[in-house]
């Protein structure tokens, strides 16, 4: 009996040093996983380096490829065109022949001007006989009248036939000049019917056809017939918010990328900045205030517009290899997007955009101080022992100051700083750092919301549950 008590008392201590070791093993395995005993270390963060390094503001808008100069080209006269010896895509040069119209209206126009001023200028002939005529006998009877032949009616009659005659060649005059003037006009519309190209450069848009019937500019909008442009300085318009237009200047260098050439960029520079603005959506909450601007392609393009490369009518061959990156042949109307260079500042002390966050001074609430969490629980449990209600809060004026955290000694120090230009990445930042502190970056809750002046933190060196371990900027 002896001997069966003293085997269950054996068996009950080595269940309980199993469940004591099994009890250690467990505690340990749960602290190394940080499921406790690391309270003390505070909220885990991320951290970088305060960086000097220049930088460089830029506006980024969207648009589309265009020349820098492009004509319209309609017509002054109407009429079916009869004669259209351009293709679109065709070279043409200053004066050569674009267009003509039917000119069969405008010569019979023209003949009967020729009919009218022939016959004008023979009514001045005779007009100016009748007044040679009645100059004569103004004359004679002016002699008569001297020697009292005649009576003084008499004399006053030849002396009014004399003004109607010379009134009657003066308005002959006129009539020649009038159909003169008029026959002009319709030499001009004759001339009209042939339309010669303004300058040098290529036909861009084509929109007629030969035998097509098209409406002149005199009384209306006229038949829009193509567009001649220069094709070897290209440009791109792009619509710049009003917020970030004032930060753009004239000459301010700009990267182009265009969406038919991917993985390429080329140089521009600002040509024109709009003073009026373009508006979409006007009284709407969807409304959109652009100003276009205008950059210039500055690296070399369309060499087939500027006169070499393979002539028209030449086929090339695919299969010959050509070169790497090859000129770009731009085209009206391709859409691309622009980085516009405002601003640089050289060796500027510059943070992470999202260590940068704006906290209300009046909410302050420092940590680690001397009272520390001990002394508010003092003080509030001598509130509860008066009896006494906690005063209502008193409303204030918002202090908003931009700030950021430092990593101090597993410690965040609050830092209000004064920023500069931003890029798409970093911001300068004028006065309250030195350039040589840590900087709390993330994680963004904490940075914009949670975080205080003097809370104990720690630095995450994994970079939490599935994010790669972050590295300092160096």
């Amino acid at each position: 009996m002896a001997k069966k008590k003293k085997s269950n008392a054996t068996r009950i201590l080595v269940i309980i040093a199993v469940l004591f070791v099994v009890f250690v093993a467990t505690a340990f395995g749960l602290q190394k996983a940080g499921v406790f005993g690391n309270q003390e270390k505070g909220e885990a963060v991320e951290v970088a380096d305060v960086e000097f390094r220049n930088i460089t503001q830029t506006v980024t808008a969207s648009g589309r490829v265009q020349p820098e100069v492009e004509v319209k080209i309609s017509p002054d006269v109407p009429g079916e065109i009869i004669a259209l010896p351009i293709r679109e895509g065709d070279q043409v040069n200053k004066g050569e022949l674009l267009v003509r119209i039917r000119p069969d209206n405008y010569l019979a126009q023209v003949e009967r001007g020729q009919a009218s001023v022939l016959q004008s200028k023979a009514v001045l002939a005779q007009r100016k006989a009748d007044l040679l005529n009645s100059e004569i006998e103004l004359k004679r009877e002016e002699d008569l009248f001297k020697k009292q032949a005649i009576s003084e009616s008499q004399y006053q009659q030849a002396q009014t036939r004399y003004q109607v005659a010379q009134a009657s060649y003066e308005a002959a005059d006129y009539a020649v000049q009038s159909s003169e003037a008029q026959l002009r006009d319709f030499q001009e519309q004759l001339d009209k019917t042939s339309i010669y190209a303004p300058m040098s450069g290529t036909i861009s848009m084509l929109s007629v056809e030969l035998g097509e019937r098209v409406v002149g500019t005199s009384q209306m909008a006229g038949t829009e017939m193509m567009r001649l442009a220069q094709l070897d300085q290209m440009e791109i318009e792009v619509d710049v918010n009003e917020n970030d237009v004032v930060n753009v200047s004239i000459l301010d260098s700009a990267s182009i990328e265009i969406d038919a050439y991917p993985g390429r960029t080329f140089r521009g520079v600002v040509t024109e900045i709009a003073n009026s603005a373009r508006v979409s959506g006007a009284g709407t909450q969807e409304q959109v205030t652009n100003f276009p601007v205008k950059i210039r392609v500055e690296d070399p393009h369309n060499l087939l517009a500027g006169g070499s490369g393979p002539q028209a009518g030449q086929i090339s061959n695919a299969e010959v290899p050509v070169e790497e990156d090859p000129t770009p042949n731009f085209r009206p109307g391709m859409s691309g997007t622009v980085d516009i260079f405002t601003q640089t500042v050289f060796e500027a002390v510059v943070v992470p955009i999202q260590a940068v966050t704006v906290r209300d001074m009046n909410q302050r609430k420092p940590q680690g101080d001397e009272e520390g969490e001990e002394g508010e629980e003092a003080t509030n449990d001598a509130e509860e022992s008066e009896g006494e209600e906690p005063e209502a809060e008193e409303t204030y004026a918002e202090d908003l100051r931009t700030v950021v955290f430092l990593y101090d000694n597993d410690e965040a120090r609050m830092v209000e700083v004064e920023t500069g230009i931003s890029d798409d990445s970093f911001i300068a930042v004028r006065t309250g750092l030195e350039g040589n502190e840590k900087i709390i970056i993330g994680p963004y809750r904490a940075v914009s919301r949670t975080l205080q002046d003097g809370a104990t933190v720690r630095v995450d060196e994994g970079g939490g549950p599935g994010r790669p371990p972050f590295a300092s900027n160096n």
